[in-house]
């Protein structure tokens, strides 16, 4: 007879999460192994990982930490374990969330099954018809300042399975390894970049933040997204009044308002009359400001709505640039498109949600890029800008599918 295994992990769950890692192509960890290279050995190391899950023996290895740079010239540190260890948070994740999803708040939108980012958006939007402020609240270095014990006490309020509690904390505490290598303690915080730290941030500000906000201004609106957070006031002086409550709340979480970051803001629309230093803010790449709006009488007007950021827009175009696709001389336009398509779809999908039209200056970058490919491609457009321009033109009259941006009306 076989050894008693300590705990009771399914094999089936730990083949299910190996599928889902895969599915998000990340890079590799510590051990620097990839996806690829796990998988020649699949059925062996799927069967290793599993044994030791089992048998209570796994422990994870470092993180391995690396910079993404920020806008203000800084790096955010990204987490990323290595395969198997996303394969194991994978197998936690798949067990727990079921446990704690029925609990979250509705208007907590962020990583969570059958919730959007665009959905966030627009409830945001229709509120913000409704109250005139706004709270845009930004939490200093929050998944860096997780307190463990906190973290761990709200998963004990949904699961008493002792291999959850245990690799949970086994995650929080595993050290994280620097670029020059160097391997540092933690003990505080969670990667952001792990498979579980989302469920985990996310139970923590449901605490935190969302029980908190239904228990003392449960009339008070709000949208979450991570930690992301909107909430709708009906004056200025409410405003002022619960971002100081909200802050001292966060404080005895172990957590902090950016001090620059947290504004108050002002919802001004046709309607709404003064001035106030804060009218736009940014919430899941798009900026909410006074914009321009047609009744369905062709009459105009003022409103408070969200379009496409311009944080959103230069990255966009910082992408579309990297493609070079002025030097692809080689390659036709068929074949251009079939490599654009899939990804200007999803940029549509989502920033074209909420007022389209500030989409134009976005793909008018790539308009420009197919010009300078054309004149490089075909002789007769060499030294001729509006000759290539027109024959663009001509093929997006008569193939208006050839690109997705054509497709919405966004044509040389």
């Amino acid at each position: 007879m076989g050894k008693t295994k300590s705990y009771s992990i399914s094999k089936h769950v730990v083949l299910d999460a190996f599928k889902r890692v895969k599915a998000n192509r990340r890079s590799a960890g510590v051990d620097g192994e990839t996806i690829e290279e796990f998988e020649i050995s699949l059925k062996s190391n799927l069967y290793k990982l599993w044994n030791r899950m089992s048998s209570g023996s796994y422990f994870p290895p470092p993180v391995r930490v690396v910079g993404i740079p920020k806008d203000n010239g800084g790096k955010r540190p990204l987490g990323i374990p290595t395969v198997a260890d996303r394969i194991a948070q994978m197998v936690v994740k798949l067990y727990l969330e079921p446990e704690i999803e029925p609990w979250f708040h509705p208007d907590s939108y962020g990583y969570r099954p059958g919730k959007s980012a665009t959905e966030a958006v627009g409830v945001a939007k229709q509120r913000c018809w409704h109250h005139d402020w706004v709270v845009d609240l930004d939490i200093k270095g929050f998944f860096d300042n997780l307190d463990h014990e906190l973290v761990m006490r709200a998963v004990r309020k949904h699961t008493d399975n002792k291999w959850i509690l245990l690799y949970v904390e086994r995650w929080l505490k595993a050290p994280a390894q620097l670029e020059d290598g160097t391997n540092v303690s933690r003990h505080k915080g969670t990667p952001q970049g792990g498979v579980i730290s989302p469920l985990l941030a996310n139970l923590f500000l449901h605490y935190a933040f969302d029980e908190w906000m239904k228990r003392n201004n449960p009339i008070i609106p709000f949208e979450r997204y991570a930690d992301d957070i909107i909430v709708h006031c009906v004056s200025e002086r409410q405003a002022t009044w619960l971002k100081e409550k909200i802050k001292e709340r966060l404080i005895k979480c172990g957590l902090e308002l950016h001090p620059e970051k947290t504004k108050i803001i002002y919802c001004k629309d046709g309607n709404r009359r003064g001035t106030y230093q804060n009218e736009s803010f940014d919430f899941l790449g798009y900026t909410f400001r006074p914009r321009s709006a047609k009744t369905k009488l062709g009459r105009f007007f003022m409103n408070f709505s969200p379009a496409i950021s311009n944080k959103a827009t230069k990255e966009i175009r910082r992408v579309m640039r990297g493609w070079h696709i002025h030097r692809c001389s080689g390659e036709t336009l068929e074949e251009l498109s079939r490599f654009c398509n899939p990804i200007l779809r999803g940029w549509i999908n989502y920033y074209g949600r909420y007022y389209r039209s500030a989409l134009y200056r976005v793909f008018n970058t790539l308009n420009r890029s197919l010009m300078r490919w054309a004149m490089r491609k075909y002789k007769r457009f060499k030294f001729h800008k509006r000759r290539a321009t027109n024959w663009l033109r001509s093929i997006a009259k008569r193939q208006p599918d050839t690109f997705a941006h054509w497709q919405i009306g966004i044509k040389p």
